[in-house]
Formats: C-alpha cells, sequence, structure tokens
C-alpha cells in the first residue's frame, strides 16, 4: 500500500490536474503504471525516509492547491465611499456593524470599514483595537462553524482574516485548522469516487480504504471516514453472501477475508464468517457422505473427484480432514488403517491368522558399527523405505493353524519325510537330532500344545503355508523379507533391542534370563542379568506384551524364517523393502530372537543363515500379506 501521506499527495495533485472536476477513468493507465512498478522492482526507500519525503510532498501539494484556487475566491472587502464626518463617523458605523454582527459579509460590514479606516490612519489607537476585535469576533465564529463542519462557511471567513490580519497567530493558527479540514473534506470526496470505480482495497492504488485510513490518522474520531469503512465493509459482507449463495464459497472467502482487512475485529465479519461456514457444512456434508460411501465400495476414483469438489466449497470443510485421510488409507492399505487387526475368511471355512497393518515409512536397517556384539553381516547400516503397504500376523503361526493346513492339503512337512528334527536334550543340556520329531512336536521333542508356536518346520514348509493361505483367501500371503521383518520388530526404534539397550525391566519377551531354569535347574551359561520370563523352551503364541506396532514375539519366543537369500553382507541391497533373492540359493535367512538365544543373538540387527530344509525346536515363521 502507497504510504498515507503520498497518497494524500497524490489525490491532491490529481486534483489539481482536474482543475477540480472528476477525474476520468484511465484504466490502461493505471494497468501500464502497475507493469511498471513490477518491471522496476522493489524500489521502496527505507521506512523513515520515506515518511518524511510523502510529509514533504503534501505539504507542498496543498500550497498549491491552495495558491490554484486563491484568485478564484478571494475575499474582496466593501468598497467604502468617503463619509461626512470624517474617520470619527467611519469608525462610529464600523462599532455598529460590529455590534449588529456584520462582521465581513454585506454593505457597511465592519471588517471593510475597519480597514478603510485603517487606510486613512494607520497608526490610530481606537482604529487597530477595533479592527483587533474583529478579527477576534471572526476567528471565535470560524472555530465555531468549524466544530458545526460547517467548513464552506468557515472558509470564507479564513479568507477574510488572511486579507486583514495574516500574521495574527490566531489567524494562522485558524488557517491551519481550515486547510488541514479541507484537505480531509477533499480526501473524503476522492474515497467516493474511488468506492464507485470499484477501487476499493489494496492491490488497486489509491483505495477507499487507504484513504479513509489517512484521514483517521489524522483525526481518529472523524464520523464520515468511519461511516466510510463500516460502509465499505458491509458492501464487502453483502457481495460474500451474495456469492456463498450462488456456490462460489472460494470468492466469498476472499470477499470476507477483504472486509476483515477494513475494521480488524469487526464482530460483523466474524458473523459473516460463521455464516459462511455454515452454509459450507450444509453444501458439504452430503458430498462427505456419498464420498464415505464411496471409499467403502472401492469406488476410490470417484471419492477422490467428490472430495475435491468438496474441496471447491471449503478445504477445512468438517469431515474433510478424516475423508482425505480414508481416502489415502485406503489408496495405500487398502481401506485399512495402520494398526488395524483383521482376518481373511478361508474358502474352506474359517479365518485366516490375525493379522495386523504397519504403517509405511523408513528405517535404518543393519547395526551401527559402534553397536556391542555386532557382527559384520549385519552391515553396512543402510536406509530402506517401505511405501508397499503390509499387514503382519500378529502372532508366530501356531501348532493349530499349521494342523489345519497339512490337513486340508496333505502336505508333507520336511520333518515328518526325515523322520527327525532337533531338540533340546534336557539330560545333556544341549541341542541333538532325534528321531521321530517332527512339526507336531514342541522344543524337547514332546506333543505340542495347539497354542504353541509350530517350531520343526523348514522354511519350504512356511512357504507352503504362505502358498495355501493366499489360495484360500484370495489374498497375496506370503513370507516376509528381511528389511520388512527387521522393520517390523524394531517399530520405529533404533537401540540393540526394539525396548531399549539392554536387558527387559520387566518380562517383555521370551528370552534367556540370569533367572530363569530348566525341569532339572540347568541355568543358561549366557543370558540376560537379572532378567526371568518363567519360561524354558518355547512359550505360547502371544503370551508377553506385544512391540510398538502391535506384534508379539518379535524378538523372542521362536526364531522366524523369512524370505532371503543368505548375503554375508548389505552390499547392493535392495533399499525399498523387498527380498533379496538369487536363482538357486540353498541357504535363506533366519530372523528375531528365540527362548535360547543369547542376549547378543536377541539383538534386532542379528540375522542367521540356514539352509531351506533347516528344522529344529527354535525356528518358526509368520506370514505376511500385500494390501
Amino acid at each position: 500500500m502507497i504510504p498515507p501521506r503520498i497518497l494524500l499527495a497524490a489525490l491532491l495533485a490529481g486534483l489539481l490536474a482536474g482543475c477540480g472536476g472528476d477525474p476520468a477513468p484511465d484504466p490502461q493507465g493505471q494497468e501500464e503504471a502497475k507493469a511498471a512498478a513490477a518491471d522496476a522492482g522493489d524500489t521502496t526507500a527505507p521506512e523513515a525516509s520515506a515518511s518524511e519525503l510523502a510529509q514533504e510532498e503534501g505539504r507542498e501539494l496543498r500550497r498549491r492547491l491552495l495558491d490554484s484556487t486563491a484568485g478564484q475566491n478571494d475575499w474582496i472587502p466593501d468598497l467604502v465611499a468617503p463619509v461626512d464626518g470624517g474617520l470619527p463617523e467611519l469608525l462610529r458605523r464600523a462599532a455598529e456593524a460590529r455590534a449588529e454582527g456584520r462582521l465581513e459579509e454585506g454593505e457597511g460590514n465592519a471588517l471593510s470599514l475597519y480597514l478603510a479606516a485603517r487606510q486613512q490612519a494607520p497608526d490610530d489607537a481606537e482604529v487597530r483595537a477595533g479592527l483587533a476585535a474583529v478579527v477576534a469576533d471572526l476567528v471565535a465564529r470560524g472555530e465555531a462553524l468549524l466544530a458545526e463542519g460547517r467548513l464552506a462557511e468557515a472558509m470564507r471567513i479564513g479568507r477574510a482574516l488572511a486579507r486583514a490580519a495574516p500574521d495574527e497567530p490566531r489567524v494562522q493558527a485558524l488557517s491551519e485548522r481550515i486547510e488541514a479540514a479541507r484537505g480531509t473534506a477533499l480526501l473524503l470526496e476522492e474515497a467516493e469516487r474511488r468506492i464507485e470505480a470499484g477501487q476499493w482495497l489494496p492491490p488497486e492504488e489509491p483505495n477507499a480504504l487507504g484513504i479513509y485510513r489517512e484521514i483517521l490518522r489524522e483525526d481518529p474520531a472523524n464520523p464520515p471516514a468511519r461511516e466510510g469503512l463500516e460502509r465499505l465493509e458491509r458492501r464487502l459482507i453483502e457481495q460474500a453472501e451474495a456469492a456463498a449463495e450462488a456456490g462460489a464459497f472460494s470468492r466469498a472467502e476472499r470477499l470476507l477475508a477483504d472486509a476483515a482487512q477494513v475494521r480488524p475485529g469487526s464482530q460483523a465479519v466474524q458473523n459473516a464468517m460463521a455464516r459462511l461456514v455454515e452454509q459450507r457444512n450444509l453444501r458439504t456434508a452430503p458430498l462427505v457422505a456419498e464420498a464415505q460411501q464411496a471409499i467403502a465400495e472401492g469406488r476410490l476414483d470417484a471419492a477422490a473427484g467428490l472430495i475435491e469438489q468438496i474441496e471447491a466449497i471449503s478445504t477445512q470443510a468438517e469431515g474433510i480432514d478424516e475423508l482425505r485421510q480414508r481416502l489415502e488409507n485406503a489408496r495405500i492399505y487398502a481401506s485399512l488403517q495402520p494398526g488395524q487387526g483383521f482376518r481373511d475368511p478361508l474358502s474352506s471355512g474359517g479365518h485366516g491368522p490375525e493379522m495386523r497393518v504397519l504403517p509405511v515409512g523408513a528405517y535404518t536397517m543393519g547395526s551401527p558399527d559402534a553397536e556391542p556384539d555386532r557382527r559384520s553381516n549385519e552391515g553396512p547400516a543402510h536406509r530402506v523405505t517401505l511405501r508397499r503397504a503390509i499387514a503382519m500376523a500378529r502372532f508366530e503361526t501356531t501348532v493349530g493353524e499349521f494342523r489345519r493346513f497339512v490337513a486340508a492339503t496333505g502336505y508333507v512337512p520336511t520333518a515328518t519325510q526325515r523322520g527327525r528334527s532337533v531338540i533340546y536334550d534336557e539330560r545333556a543340556g544341549q541341542m541333538r537330532e532325534r528321531r521321530g520329531v517332527t512339526w507336531e512336536h514342541d522344543h524337547a521333542g514332546r506333543p505340542a500344545d495347539e497354542a504353541m508356536p509350530v517350531v520343526h518346520v523348514s522354511w519350504l514348509d512356511a512357504r507352503a503355508f504362505a502358498a495355501w493361505l493366499a489360495r484360500e483367501t484370495g489374498r497375496a500371503y506370503r513370507l516376509p523379507s528381511e528389511a520388512e521383518f527387521e522393520y517390523a520388530l524394531r517399530a520405529g526404534t533404533s537401540t540393540p533391542y526394539w525396548w531399549g539397550e539392554g536387558p527387559p525391566d520387566r518380562p517383555l519377551e521370551n528370552l534367556t534370563g540370569e533367572q530363569d531354569r530348566s525341569a532339572t535347574g540347568r541355568r543358561w551359561v549366557n543370558a540376560f542379568a537379572g532378567y526371568g520370563d518363567g519360561f524354558w523352551g518355547a512359550a505360547p503364541a502371544g503370551r508377553f506384551v506385544a512391540n510398538p506396532f502391535g506384534l508379539h514375539d518379535m524378538g523372542g519366543n521362536v526364531s522366524e524364517w523369512v524370505e532371503d537369500c543368505w548375503h554375508e553382507n548389505y552390499l547392493r541391497a535392495p533399499v525399498d523393502g523387498s527380498a533379496w533373492v538369487n536363482e538357486g540359493c540353498n541357504r535363506r535367512v533366519i530372523r528375531g530372537a528365540s527362548w535360547a538365544s543369547s542376549p547378543d543373538q536377541a539383538r534386532s540387527a542379528f540375522r542367521l543363515p540356514a539352509t531351506a530344509d533347516t528344522t529344529n525346536a527354535r525356528v518358526g515363521f509368520r506370514v505376511v500379506r500385500d494390501l
């Protein structure tokens, strides 16, 4: 916005150029001026210098304006003919005119008579006293007329006083007040012209708002300027309401934003804004409901179009944020939400495993060089970004779930084919192979409960189970990639363990603990100090608390197969979360700690290789599903 004093100067200059008439509109000239200003860039002087320049230009233009009209409306004394009786008679008539209140107007007015007397006797005391009294009367009358808003009459008296006593301090003071009032009147007239021309607000220059503010800067209580602001605000509100009625809500919002500039804090504008919100909600409510229905039915493109319609009405419509999130979730998570659980129905009856939707995100895979007990195959640490949404089984696959798969398909698992697997020998205190052990047995080779995580299963068995789930549900079930497993295990953490730096402060996972005892009283040689979870061997799936992603037993109980081939390090590893598979590889990856893992092997970055047909009492699996 042009500074107020420069604005006033420009307005007065325009009035001078028009010789008092209304200036003709010049849109082309205005546009050229704006273009020239834009080409020239920002040449605004420092604030103090601009203010001083504006004040000086304003004063100069005011003087020019007064000079331009001085000869047109100057006060001319009444012609006084010689009178019989000379000076005394002239003074008598002057005193009589003053007493009757005929100070400066009409034939034989007091001011004209005293001025004629001063020509005859400039040093006469009675003449000087009489003239001074008339001047005092006129100053008082001029001040009263200004107070009543009768500017034209006050200006006439000011011109008379300027002729009679231009050097009188009281006259000069009155003249300054008249000049200021005259400038204000001219600005008010110009403001009205700007309103009629549609030049209400910035960036139009000059504009009615700037003019009214300039007037109020000099005269904060000026009633016409205050009324002008109220009228300007009212017009903007009326235009905004008309736009809202026509459905042009963005225009209505802009108009109310403009109205808010006129009188900051105006209750009228706040009320209008509240009404606009109500109108928008009335228009958007049915669209929101329709978009919700479209998302529920999977018509995502239709929902996106409806959201665009809603946003055209209001970017902050009631329910719009939730609707945007639902659409985003629908696109990424197939209408689910991060953390949400579900179970897919099986075509043969019943349901698949309980799944938990994982949030998409990024993390640093592997261990930092300075992490204690770090292995070289855990690096280099690298950033992995998972943009594909997946759900992971909340629990490790149980014996009961695996039994249903075997019964439904006739599949013969690896340990069953071999007739043996590796168990924990309580008497020897070590792992050893035993004949007759299959997936139906626990860590010690005893029949396993249905709720226990299935062990003695190979990578081949785990993949076969996932493929069966995919056929039964029509969904993309599979083994997790190594990157997905570590992402889910860490669950947003970057410490060596998902729970922190050292031993858990309460039972969080089935781990090797210093306080754990076997059935015969054996203890772990290498275990978490001060820790005990009450289990020697696997625990029922889900017995311990979930990690921050809502998954159980990710860092304990049994280790788990993942899809990837084994690589000695992460050089050239995928960074998108996909499995790193080489055709014909003979070793796969096992992730996550088991009930028998030492503390260094329970770290989130720890990994082991094994042939795809390996089976033992410490390794099971869980599945993921692409969304």
